[in-house]
């Protein structure tokens, strides 16, 4: 499927539409820009000696930031450029493996839900389920995203 997506309103998302995102490899300094924007300096992010010798050999990312990787493939995509009013929440997300420096990660998008507002007439809701994996395919995050996304109404 091609990367190259052109902004989607409320009534361009339907169930079952299908995005990908391209690929990008984690690098050190997102590990330091990360624990610097949130002051999460854990030694299992930051200290290579210590995370040598825990169950992961190395250092892992935070859980934070491979989940704010995530909502970065969603805009990255461009689907939701200029038409996303707020992202709303999950209501779940799994981290089920580590994610290291050097990992090259890249996210599936399908569209789950699509629902009118009764409060709202320029916007509706929609549920978007990502699963972002590895360079060997292995699942790093899994979860759903809600996002409040203008009608083409709205833009008229």
């Amino acid at each position: 499927m091609a990367y190259s997506y052109e902004p989607h309103y409320f009534e361009d998302f339907v169930e079952g539409k299908e995005f990908e995102s391209v690929g990008r490899t984690v690098t050190e300094a997102d590990f330091m820009m990360h624990s610097a924007l949130s002051g999460d300096w854990t030694e299992l992010h930051t200290n290579s000696e210590y995370a040598e010798d825990t169950q992961f050999g190395q250092r892992i990312a935070h859980g934070p930031m491979t989940f704010v990787q995530s909502t970065g493939f969603v805009y990255r995509s461009g689907i939701v450029e200029r038409t996303a009013i707020a992202f709303l929440g999950m209501n779940y997300m799994d981290l089920p493996n580590p994610v290291f420096i050097g990992d090259t990660l890249s996210q599936t998008m399908v569209v789950t839900g699509q629902k009118e507002l009764s409060s709202r007439d320029d916007a509706g809701l929609v549920t978007i389920d990502v699963t972002m994996t590895k360079q060997d395919g292995t699942v790093v995050l899994e979860g759903d995203m809600k996002f409040l996304i203008k009608t083409k109404a709205a833009d008229e």
